[in-house]
């Protein structure tokens, strides 16, 4: 599912999409975590949860589209990718809490390396010198947004409602926002502001008390 969830979002984006779109419409796994959780497994979000979603979808749309939304070739494989990711949550959901979480993270990496590998090859022509000029930025990808990162989503959905993951994952698109105009000198405009306002009211809700359909403790 990782695999093919990066690999529909790369193609998608070559195709022809905006970074901003592409960025909103694959964050529209949030939706489509609780609605194929309910579709597949009869898990019905509760109303604090569903406000959460929605003023997710809100924030996220400020963040991340400012231009005239319309729908592109690419646009509709971004929509694919964002039903992947959806798919990669609800089985890292099913399976984490009865594996090994590191153990679970080495053969899902392993198992994506190999198919991407093999694409890469079938479909392209990389060469030694084209990869050590993108030494760094794969390095990075390799080692923190992508080992780190999702290990760290696999030991955390040991115990999380799967919906809630996806709200807390979708908080990239803030970090984003917010590493832009600290590290680029990007400029955060009102419209900017209101999208991380709602992102963070959207976090704070889902996580209330009874949220998740599961009783506070005391």
């Amino acid at each position: 599912m990782l695999a093919l969830a990066s690999f529909a979002q790369q193609l998608g984006i070559t195709v022809g999409t905006s970074a901003g779109k592409a960025g909103f419409i694959t964050a529209m796994y949030i939706v489509l975590v609780p609605l194929l959780s309910l579709l597949l497994f009869r898990r019905k979000p509760t109303l604090l949860l569903a406000g959460s979603v929605a003023l997710a979808v809100a924030g996220l749309y400020f963040l991340s589209v400012t231009e005239a939304f319309t729908i592109a070739a690419g646009d509709l494989i971004i929509m694919l990718c964002a039903l992947l990711y959806a798919g990669h949550i609800l089985v890292i959901d099913r399976f984490s809490p009865h594996l090994d979480g590191i153990h679970m993270s080495c053969i899902q990496f392993l198992a994506a390396a190999v198919i991407s590998g093999a694409g890469m090859f079938a479909a392209e022509r990389s060469t030694l010198p084209g990869i050590a000029m993108c030494l760094l930025p794969l390095l990075y990808a390799g080692l923190f947004s992508s080992a780190a990162g999702y290990t760290l989503q696999i030991l955390a959905q040991k115990d999380a409602d799967p919906t809630v993951v996806s709200i807390l994952l979708s908080l990239e698109s803030v970090f984003a926002v917010i590493g832009g105009a600290l590290l680029l000198g990007e400029r955060m405009g009102v419209r900017e502001l209101l999208g991380c306002a709602l992102m963070m009211a959207a976090v704070v809700l889902a996580q209330l008390p009874g949220a998740s359909g599961e009783t506070a403790s005391s």
